[in-house]
């Protein structure tokens, strides 16, 4: 599964569909995603996830893709079944929390229970409703400048001048196209 830190937890659901391979495609990279995402901390047994769990996290991801592309001025289209959608999820009650002592006496995030994906909906639709409800936060919402790219960030560059997801990637590959045309350039 490709990892790329785009600043928020929906946002980092949406980049999940970016990729010529659908990331969340089973039920063991769903688990992948859920804890590298921090939803679900290290260590927490993920044996209720259902087969119906990728197809209901796609979904959601379908929703607040169309919410984000249309705040960012693309169609409207499905936008209020969307928005009541993630509404609907975000009203259920997300992961209880707790604080243990870990292995090495520190205190380590726990969930109170077995993660349940409804709960887990929940906290990423309320990132969402989060994110586009701040006018800050919106306002630095980016789409990747570079070719063929479709990942969303958030810009939290000093001059707000961030232009690509990764400048490793991306912006490396805009600078070798740079290059190459300055070079063929008569």
């Amino acid at each position: 599964m490709v990892r790329f830190d785009p600043g928020r937890i929906c946002l980092d659901l949406l980049a999940t569909g970016a990729y010529e391979r659908e990331q969340l495609d089973s039920t063991a990279q769903l688990g992948q995603w859920l804890l590298r995402a921090g939803l679900v901390p290290r260590g927490t047994p993920l044996t209720g996830l259902g087969r119906d769990w990728p197809v209901r996290f796609i979904e959601l991801r379908c929703c607040i893709g169309q919410l984000i592309h249309a705040e960012l001025g693309g169609p409207a289209d499905g936008a209020p079944a969307a928005l009541d959608r993630v509404n609907a999820l975000a009203a259920a009650p997300p992961p209880g929390v707790r604080a243990i002592r870990g292995a090495d006496g520190g205190l380590v995030r726990a969930l109170s229970r077995a993660p349940e994906c409804g709960a887990l909906l929940a906290a990423v639709a309320r990132d969402a409703v989060d994110l586009l409800t701040d006018p800050e936060a919106r306002a630095r919402l980016r789409q990747c400048e570079g070719d063929n790219c479709r990942l969303l960030y958030l810009d939290t560059s000093r001059g707000r001048r961030r232009r690509w997801c990764s400048s490793e990637a991306c912006g490396n590959r805009e600078r070798v196209a740079r290059h190459r045309r300055r070079v063929a350039a008569p």
